[in-house]
């Protein structure tokens, strides 16, 4: 990526990917019709029904190379300049952090954890998406989003009453998904106070500060009345 001389050392396979690169292609010949997803649960099914000597195979193929990648990246580090070796460093740092964030996102789909509630917007466009204008997701998107914005508030009222019911939809969902986590020891899932606590709506806000206003010349004329 540009960061030294060298050629930055690609890490090694894993066994099992050693094993899908090897066996993809005769697999593929007596899977023709196959779709690359069935072809790699085939595939996965074959591996985990491999005997371990035949894995260990793999294994000892991937300890060779990783043995073998752990010096090539001495090498490589050994000439980095400290600003090459900072940006390294923060890339890893970047590639870990993406990685917990997936491991993350897929242990919530497991566990069920309910989906967020749209936006009148979302549903605007998903219900719009396929018939509208444009060459590209891109110029869908665009073009959708510039009618939304010229839309009336009466012509997104259909939709943001959707989007309410979706936001109930969510809450109780929540609340009985967060009950669960609870009783699996796993309350390091639930929301905390304040992430529950949602901001007033608007027209409360506004009456909240109406009344304090009123409440607040009362007192004045109470006052001023006493004075007298």
């Amino acid at each position: 990526r540009g960061t030294s001389s060298i050629q930055r050392p690609k890490r090694p396979l894993t066994a099992y990917f050693r094993f899908v690169m090897d066996n993809r292609p005769a697999f593929r010949e007596k899977n023709p019709e196959a779709s690359n997803t069935e072809l790699i649960k085939k595939l996965a099914g074959a591996w985990k029904e491999l005997p371990a000597s035949q894995k260990q195979v793999y294994e000892e193929a991937r300890k060779t190379d990783w043995k073998r990648y752990g010096e090539q990246m001495a090498a490589y580090k050994a000439q980095l300049t400290p600003a090459q070796a900072a940006a390294l460093k923060e890339e890893r740092r970047k590639q870990l952090a993406k990685r917990r964030s997936i491991r993350a996102k897929r242990e919530l789909n497991l566990l069920g954890k309910p989906k967020r509630a749209r936006s009148g917007f979302n549903i605007f466009l998903s219900e719009n998406f396929q018939e509208s204008e444009g060459n590209s997701p891109v110029a869908k998107l665009k073009k959708l989003f510039d009618t939304w914005q010229k839309m009336s508030a009466s012509q997104k009222q259909p939709y943001l009453q959707l989007a309410e019911d979706d936001k109930i939809r969510y809450e109780n969902e929540m609340k009985s998904w967060e009950a669960k986590m609870i009783e699996l020891g796993r309350e390091d899932l639930v929301r905390s106070k304040k992430q529950k606590l949602k901001k007033k709506p608007a027209e409360t806000v506004k009456q909240t500060e109406t009344a304090k206003a009123s409440s607040g010349r009362g007192k004045k004329a109470k006052l001023k009345k006493s004075e007298e």
